[in-house]
Parts: structure tokens; sequence; C-alpha cells
């Protein structure tokens, strides 16, 4: 059965949201508003962005919301309910995440268990291992800019050939969709129990220059409908 995008969308919060019951009812709201507003989940999948078989590591994974994600759309598609024209969502070999809040590990360990791997870290010091898709949204800038650039250059040496890094940042030099982009970063933080947050931004081409000094083949992707200053960064190797 073809899904029209609204409709597949909501399919898709129902069915990801819901390994989320077992881990409270904070976790579930959570998972379901997050899920649904969050235009990054469905361009991934609009895009093909995720290919079959392959190692991810989901950085600042939070409760594990980008693994429940992938793993429901692979579980709607096998079912036949998928829009047309649309790529086939891969099925992972392996999902890792990482991220320093242990009561979100915590959650995302209640909800999803052995399908995918949750580990508390720093991701300035965590042992990427070897993966094909790292996943880095809206975390690089609570680090500083050497910092920054130590994380980019272990994620370059943890892929492959073609290999894969899917990043969302801020613009800071897109004026007042900044500041707002700034003021919501600043509020999760706030909400995630980090009272006062150092963000630490750059303009989009500086992170594109950043990355292509690395041996990134960059496209970008505005995220929000324009609303806000982030951009997806699809960054890939050779």
């Amino acid at each position: 059965m073809s899904l029209s995008a609204q409709t597949l969308r909501r399919r898709l919060v129902d069915l990801a949201s819901q390994p989320y019951r077992a881990a409270g009812r904070f976790a579930y709201h959570f998972a379901r508003g997050k899920l649904g507003g969050d235009p990054m989940f469905l361009g991934m999948l609009a895009r093909g962005l995720i290919p079959d078989n392959a190692r991810i590591l989901d950085l600042g994974c939070g409760q594990g919301l980008l693994a429940a994600w992938l793993l429901a759309a692979r579980q709607l598609h096998q079912a036949g309910e998928w829009p047309a024209g649309w790529p086939a969502p891969g099925q992972p070999a392996d999902i890792r995440g990482v991220d320093r809040q242990h009561r979100d590990v915590r959650r995302a360990r209640a909800a999803l268990g052995k399908p995918a791997r949750f580990e508390q870290g720093d991701l300035r010091q965590v042992d990427f291992g070897q993966a094909d898709v790292v996943v880095v949204m809206d975390v690089l800038h609570y680090v500083d800019l050497p910092a920054q650039d130590a994380v980019l250059r272990r994620v370059r040496a943890a892929l492959p050939a073609n290999g894969l890094l899917l990043a969302r940042v801020g613009d800071a030099g897109a004026g007042l969709r900044f500041k707002l982009s700034n003021g919501v970063d600043r509020s999760v933080a706030f909400f995630r129990g980090n009272r006062r947050p150092s963000l630490h931004c750059r303009p989009l081409q500086e992170w594109i220059r950043a990355l292509e000094s690395l041996g990134f083949h960059v496209e970008t992707a505005s995220m929000n409908g324009g609303l806000f200053a982030n951009v997806m960064l699809i960054a890939r190797l050779g």
C-alpha cells in the first residue's frame, strides 16, 4: 500500500514511539513530539541516505530516537506501507548510540534493548570504532572549536571509503534565523540539565570548508522549513 509522506510520518511516529512506553511516560511523549516535529528524520528516508547493512554510529543519541525511527521504517517497508517512488530504507547491520546523559541512555536501553546498543560517553573521548554512517545531530556546537575539529578528524578515521557523515548544525551567518535556533538549543540544553550551556557555532561555509579539508564531498539541505538556521550536512568521503 502506497502512503503519502504525511501518512508515513504518522505511522512512523506511532510505531517508533511505542517502545518508549516501557521507559516511562516522559520518554514516550518526548519521542512522539520529537519524531513528529523534527524534519531531519523524515528527510533521511526521503533521500535514501541510510544504506543497507550499514554500521551506524549515532553521536549524541539522546534516548535513541534515530534507532527507533530506522527500525520502524524498515518494519513498515517490509509490510508494504511505503510512499511510491521513495527509496527503500536500509536494514542497519548495527546501531550504536553514545550520549553523555545517563538518563537518556537508560531510557534508550529500556525502550529498544537488543536491536541497538547504547552507552554513556563523551564524544570528545569515546572510541568511535568503525562505522559506515556517523550521525551527529545538534551536538557539535556544545564543544569548543578545537574539539569540533578533533571530533571531525576522528569521524573521518572511523569511516571507510565512501563512508557518510550526516550532521545537523546551525548556520551562524544566518542572522535572525540563527538567533532563533540558538535560543531553542539553549532551551533544550537547559531542559536536559545543562543550566548554562556554552555554544560554539560557525557560519555554514566554515563547516563546509572544515569537512572538505578532510576529504568529504558536502551537500546541504535546509531543515525546519527555513524558519530556523539548522542545516543538514550530507558529507561523503571520496
